[in-house]
This record gives structure tokens, C-alpha cells and sequence, in this order.
């Protein structure tokens, strides 16, 4: 059996299904599962493919499927235990021939389960919940541990859940023990996001953007500062000149910070939730050893444990790679940076150099590949340019092969292609791992992936029952905050709440804040596009001038906004992604992220009346398409 949820899955993809069927000559289950999938392989053939694998009897079928172990590339635990004709699995090509291990992507089922998902194909947006299936953890009301739940991990997810659970009837601690970064760094509860995340970086880019505002706008606007300022002949007033002080901005807002660190101790115990601030560690299942600061350790039993510990930046993997901080460390450096090197294209390392640059610190950007991986193409090379006309440099195609200390304490950097220059801070963004290391997990059997360390779920359940995972440090989540938040919580409502409501990770929202914010839901044109074919994708889209920037040369000569659209032309224009570059681009995506889980239309979106004048009424009127080759840059009002 197959949960209806998995199924769903598959029902709302974008790209067209691969089934491929095996089965034995003369199974009339057989015969009936090809004959179904078949008839709706031609009636949808941009959203259907089907590959058969006959076998001829009974014994060369079961030879195949049970003998030679191919049910064993199932990651299914039922997968693995088929025995019956036919079985069905979803694939990542339609290769015939011989069936690929390698090729599976998920097990779907037999006669039954086929019929069921087939039954959902035909009609995809049916709202009917069933619920999912997750294995029996052996939580029992009378239990005698000493919790009910212990949450390791103190940033956005873990405490989500903690208070969930709390709320919901739970004894519950929760472990958060800050280990300080290479260069020493530390902080206070509440994760990543808080204090060397979304927070910081935020109000740096927030304080970029009001000295942007002055500079590029405040004389345009007839606002002058400093006394005794006035007009020209030509009523024209002078640039205003700005200064940065990082010692004050960085006063302020860690203060504020530390006052979030407070306040989330004081829920934890307005809600009864247990707050030790102890490095915990998994001695079995049910045990796990708690360590102060000062080395004294205690152990605690619990019936379930929630692993929540996010992740941390991976150190740069050259010689002398040790002398980079990383965004754990620049939100505390006493002086700011400097002269500064951002090694690395993510959107951590754009949203740095952006911030660092607009307080007027020289700022270098190095490149191994290309900018902003995984999100749209067109929208991550027009904040390059952007970011360019900020005064931000990008050295391409190479990555540093030495950092060395030389004189003035500043750190010659020699990059692969042979090139070199010395800056006062090199800042490593070039991905992150989770946090697992030291947490014990061998000693609980609980599987993660080599490459990132995250720990391997389904359901945030590990492969040892009690034990679950939310937010970064989980394989397969999308790392952001409000996603840890929410996962987290519809976790708590699961375990002690009676729901059997799952987590939804499909088209989540997401900005970056870059000098030119970037904010998106759903597909890329470039995914919709390997994933549906060209010929089956639409792009409307639209260049133009914000109001807010219409009386500022300085503005326009940084290039205009954008918005685009992604449809799937076979299924009456459904949006498949919204992107959007511009000012305030998360408060302009969020709405618009409702309707794109909610399977909008592109009609049912430019039938909506927009507000004006603002810029997110560009993306309701949008009327240009790609196909057109009309031009983009938008006119008029």
C-alpha cells in the first residue's frame, strides 16, 4: 500500500510521469494494469509515460524480482517485500529493456495501488486527505520515562515543536548547547536564523537599502540633510553624502538580538517546556547524555527524541583555509570586514557581499560556477549585473588554492587560475552540512546521507521509529526558517495531537535579499523546461521602473525590475512558478505563493485586478510572452 499523500506527490508534478510495469505473460492483474495505464498514456501523453517489462512465466518473473534482488532498490520498506504481478514503480527516464536499479525514483505498488494512484491522476485536484502512513515509534501514555519528548535543538523548528507539544498536553525539555565556531564565535538560544541568519542579515541589508535610499533618492524627493542646505538656480539640490559605522550597527542589532534570545527563553517556560542549556548526546534510543559548560554530565530517559539541530557553513577545503571566517562570524567581527573576499555564489554569499558593499567596504566575489544554483537562471544573472553596478566585483570560473597571512594581518588568497590578491576578511559561503558530527546517531542507528551529514526521513521519521528530524538537518528539506517552523509543528500535532496531517514542501516561497531582492515560488524556467519540454512551457514576462525609482538617474542606470511567469501549456496555463525582482520582494511574493499551491491559472491570475500603483500589479498584468519576441521592457503608467 501506498499512502495517498506519496501518491499525490506524483499527482501535482510538473514533469511527466514515468510508470514502469513488470509483470508475468498470462497475469490478467498484469493485463489489466498496462491496459489502464496504456489508455491514459494516450489520452495525456505530455503527462504520462509507460514502459512495460513482460516476463514470461511465473518462475522468470519471480527469478527476477525476488531471487536477483531487484526489489531490494526500492527505498519502500513494502517495496521490498513485493512477491506479486504486477509491480509498478515511478522512473527518472523511460529507458526500456532491461529494468535499471538505478534508474527508480519511487515504488508505487501493485494492481490495487495503481488502480488507486490512476483513480487521482484523473483527477488531480480532488481536496480528499487520507492519512499517511508512519511506523508505530511505541509511545504508550504510561511509559516511565522521564519525558515525553526531547527536542535537541534550540533554533526555529525545534522550539516550534517543543511548544507544540508542550501545548498539546507533552512533557518536554528541550537541549540547546551553542558550540562555538572555528574563530570562537557564539550566540544565544534560538538557531542559525536569529543570531548569525535571516536576522542579522537582514537588518544589514534593511540598513543598505536606507543609505541607498538617501543617496540615490532623498535630493530627488526635495529632502536635503544638514542644516543650511538649499536648491541651486535650478532647484536642484546637492547628492546627499552618507557615512557607515559597522560598530554601531553592529551595537544595535546584536542587542536586539539578544533580546529575541531572551524572550524565546521566557516562552519556553511560559509554555512548561524544560530548557536545558546542555550538549546532548544519543546513548540509545531512549537515553541521552546531557553536558554543561562545564563538563558535568547527566543522563535523561524519553520516549521520543526530535533531532533539530540545523546546520553549520563548510570551512573552505584549501591550504591555509582555516584563516576564512564564515556567516557565523561576520555578524560579530568588532570593525567590520574590510576589504573583502565572498568565496562562494549562494545566496549567502550574494546577501553578504551585497550588505558589505553598501557600507562601503571594497567587496569581491569568487565564483566556481555559477550564480544562485537551483533558482532561475535569467533572474540570478540579472542580479549579478545588478550587484555589478553596486560596485560589487565578481572574479569567475575559479576558486582560492591558498590564503595566507601576510603583513597588516591581511590574507593573500590565490585563486585556481593562477591569479592573486590580499584582502582583510575572506568570508567562506560555499554551503553548509548539518550538525550531527558528535550527536550519536551510530549509537541509534539512525541513517544520514555522507555527503551532507543530514539525516535520512520520511515523515520527519527516522529509520529508528522514535526518533524524527525537522528543519536543516533533515535530507530533502528546503532550508528556511518558516519551514522548519511549520514542519515542526505539524510534527508535534502528529506525535500528540491526533493529526495525520503531513508537511507540505511543495512550492514554498523564497526571497533573496540581494541589493535587487529576488523573491520565487514553484519552477524555474529552466527546470520547467527540462522537465515539461519547450515546446509544452510559456513564459510571460515584463522589465520595468518601479515607482519608487522613477525620479533617480542613479536608480535607473542599476537596471529595472522584473517579473515572469511560468505556465504549463498543456494544462490550461497553470502557473507552474512566479518570479519577481524588485523592491520589497517578499512582502510582493507571499500572497502570491496561496495561489500557486492552490493550482492557479495564468487566466484566473491576470483576471485579478491589481492595486496601483505598485509593482506587485505587474505580475497580474502581465500580457508579453517569450514565444512573442515582443520586447519585455514595459511603458506607460
Amino acid at each position: 500500500f501506498v499512502p495517498i499523500q506519496q501518491q499525490k506527490e506524483y499527482l501535482t508534478m510538473s514533469s511527466p510521469h514515468i510508470l514502469h510495469v513488470a509483470g508475468m505473460n498470462g497475469c490478467g492483474f498484469y493485463k489489466r494494469i498496462t491496459g489502464c495505464l496504456g489508455s491514459l498514456s494516450i489520452l495525456f501523453p505530455n503527462r504520462l509515460k509507460v514502459v512495460e517489462h513482460e516476463f514470461a512465466d511465473k518462475p522468470a518473473f519471480r527469478q527476477w524480482l525476488v531471487d536477483d534482488g531487484f526489489r531490494n532498490n526500492f527505498g519502500d520498506e513494502v517495496g521490498k517485500k513485493h512477491v506479486s504481478s504486477p509491480v509498478v514503480w515511478f522512473s527518472k527516464t523511460a529507458k526500456e529493456g532491461d529494468p535499471d536499479p538505478a534508474d527508480i525514483e519511487r515504488y508505487l505498488g501493485g494492481h490495487d495501488a495503481v488502480l488507486e494512484w490512476a483513480r487521482g491522476f484523473m483527477n488531480p485536484t480532488s481536496e480528499t486527505k487520507s492519512p499517511i502512513l508512519m511506523q508505530d515509534d511505541g509511545h504508550k501514555a504510561e511509559h516511565g520515562y522521564d519525558y515525553d519528548l526531547v527536542v535537541i535543538g534550540g533554533g526555529s523548528g525545534g522550539m516550534a515543536a517543543a511548544k507544540e507539544a508542550a501545548d498539546l498536553g507533552a512533557k518536554v525539555a528541550l537541549c540547546d548547547f551553542v558550540k562555538p565556531s572555528p574563530k570562537g564565535t557564539k550566540w544565544g538560544l534560538g538557531g542559525t536564523c536569529v543570531n548569525v541568519g535571516c536576522i542579522p542579515k537582514k537588518l544589514y541589508h534593511i540598513g543598505a537599502g536606507v543609505k541607498e535610499n538617501m543617496e540615490a533618492d532623498a535630493r530627488h524627493f526635495g529632502i536635503a540633510v544638514g542644516d543650511d542646505v538649499k536648491p541651486d538656480m535650478m532647484d536642484e539640490l546637492p547628492d546627499v553624502k552618507t557615512e557607515s559605522h559597522w560598530k554601531t550597527a553592529r551595537m544595535n542589532i546584536q542587542n536586539y538580538i539578544r533580546s529575541l534570545n531572551f524572550k524565546y527563553r521566557v516562552r519556553l517556560r511560559e509554555k512548561s517546556v524544560q530548557y536545558l542549556n546542555k550538549l546532548a548526546t544519543l546513548k540509545d534510543a531512549h537515553t541521552i547524555e546531557v553536558a554543561d559548560k562545564k563538563g558535568n554530565k547527566s543522563d535523561i530517559t524519553t520516549s521520543r527524541v526530535l533531532v533539530a539541530v540545523g546546520g553549520r557553513p563548510a570551512p573552505i577545503d584549501c591550504e591555509g583555509g582555516e584563516l576564512a571566517i564564515s556567516s557565523d562570524d561576520v555578524f560579530f567581527l568588532e570593525n567590520g570586514p574590510g576589504k573583502t573576499l565572498c568565496v562562494g555564489a549562494s545566496y549567502i554569499s550574494l546577501e553578504c557581499a551585497g550588505f558589505i558593499a553598501a557600507m562601503g567596504f571594497d567587496t569581491t566575489v569568487a565564483v566556481r560556477s555559477i550564480l544562485l544554483r537551483g533558482f532561475d537562471r535569467e533572474c540570478a544573472d540579472k542580479i549579478g549585473e545588478n550587484m555589478k553596478s553596486h560596485g560589487v566585483k565578481f572574479l569567475m570560473k575559479v576558486t582560492p588554492t591558498k590564503l595566507e597571512k601576510v603583513e597588516n594581518d591581511q590574507i593573500k588568497v590565490t585563486f585556481s587560475d593562477g591569479s592573486s590578491d590580499t584582502y582583510d576578511t575572506v568570508l567562506g559561503a560555499i554551503g553548509r552540512h548539518a550538525d550531527t558530527d558528535k550527536l550519536g546517531l551510530e549509537n541509534v542507528g539512525v541513517k544520514t546521507n555522507p555527503k551532507n551529514k543530514k539525516i535520512i526521513a520520511k515523515y520527519e521519521q527516522s529509520v529508528t521509529p522514535n526518533i524524527y528530524a525537522v528543519g536543516d538537518v533533515m535530507e530533502g528539506c528546503p532550508e528556511l526558517t518558516p519551514v522548519a517552523i511549520q514542519a515542526g509543528i505539524m510534527l508535534a500535532r502528529r506525535l500528540f495531537g491526533k493529526s495525520q496531517e503531513p508537511m507540505d514542501y511543495v512550492n514554498v516561497c523564497t526571497t533573496v535579499f540581494t541589493p535587487l531582492e529576488y523573491s520565487c515560488v514553484g519552477l524555474s524556467e529552466d527546470d520547467a523546461n527540462e522537465k515539461l519540454g519547450l515546446d509544452n512551457v510559456e513564459v510571460y514576462h515584463r522589465e520595468f521602473t518601479p515607482l519608487e525609482w522613477s525620479l533617480s538617474e542613479k536608480r535607473q542606470s542599476y537596471g529595472n525590475a522584473f517579473a515572469k511567469v511560468v505556465v504549463d501549456k498543456t494544462e490550461n496555463e497553470k502557473v507552474l512558478g512566479i518570479h519577481y525582482l524588485g523592491p520589497n520582494a517578499g512582502e510582493v511574493m507571499q500572497g502570491y505563493g496561496v495561489a500557486v499551491k492552490k493550482g492557479v491559472t495564468f487566466k484566473e491570475l491576470t483576471d485579478t485586478v491589481g492595486i496601483h500603483p505598485t509593482s506587485s500589479e505587474e505580475i497580474v498584468t502581465l500580457s508579453i510572452s517569450k514565444s512573442s519576441g515582443e520586447d519585455a521592457a514595459a511603458g506607460g503608467c
